[in-house]
This record gives C-alpha cells, sequence and structure tokens, in this order.
C-alpha cells in the first residue's frame, strides 16, 4: 500500500512514475556496477543502496555518509564520500535526459 502523499503524485503525474520504472539502457560505468544492460531508474537505485549495505559502507559515525570503495565511486562522479541525500541525484545523472 502506497503512502496518500505518493498516490497523489502518481495519480496527478503518471508520466513522474513511468520515469522511475521504464527500463533503460545503461551507460557502462552503471552497467558494469548493476551487472544488467537495462534497468529502471528506481531499480538501479536499489541496487547501489543494497551495494552500500552489503559491503558495509556507511560510515560509522555518521550514518548520513557513504564511504565509497572504488567500484562505487566509479559511479558517484569518482567522490570518496557522498551524502545520502545525494545519492538519487547521482545515480540519475547516468540516466538520459526525458523528452518532451
Amino acid at each position: 500500500m502506497l503512502p496518500p502523499r505518493m498516490k497523489k503524485a502518481i495519480t496527478d503525474n503518471p508520466k513522474k512514475l513511468a520515469n522511475l520504472i521504464d527500463l533503460v539502457n545503461l551507460p557502462l560505468p552503471l552497467r558494469e556496477f548493476v551487472g544488467q544492460s537495462q534497468i529502471s531508474r528506481l531499480g538501479c537505485f536499489m541496487r547501489v543502496w543494497s551495494y552500500i549495505k552489503d559491503n558495509n559502507l556507511q560510515d560509522p559515525n555518521n550514518k548520513n555518509v557513504v564511504n565509497c570503495d572504488e567500484k562505487l565511486r566509479s559511479i558517484l562522479l569518482g567522490r570518496r564520500q557522498v551524502e545520502l541525500a545525494e545519492l538519487p541525484a547521482l545515480v540519475k545523472l547516468h540516466f538520459p535526459k526525458e523528452s518532451k
């Protein structure tokens, strides 16, 4: 069950949901990270988050910061540390701009 705010966002703008769940051909760095040639933006973000959790990359002193290893750095603009709030925007950079 979706929260009421999310239901309203989907009903008001179904294209926004489509942008999150449509399959997209991935660029090479993201393709190597994910291990697939196509994935949705939401699926890709979930893979990145799963990788962070599986490899214990959250900073132990500040859980809002991710300490990037080499593999994660390859898709996050080479940054050594990233705040959790920045992750969606950094992953989104790898996806093509939506056409109007």
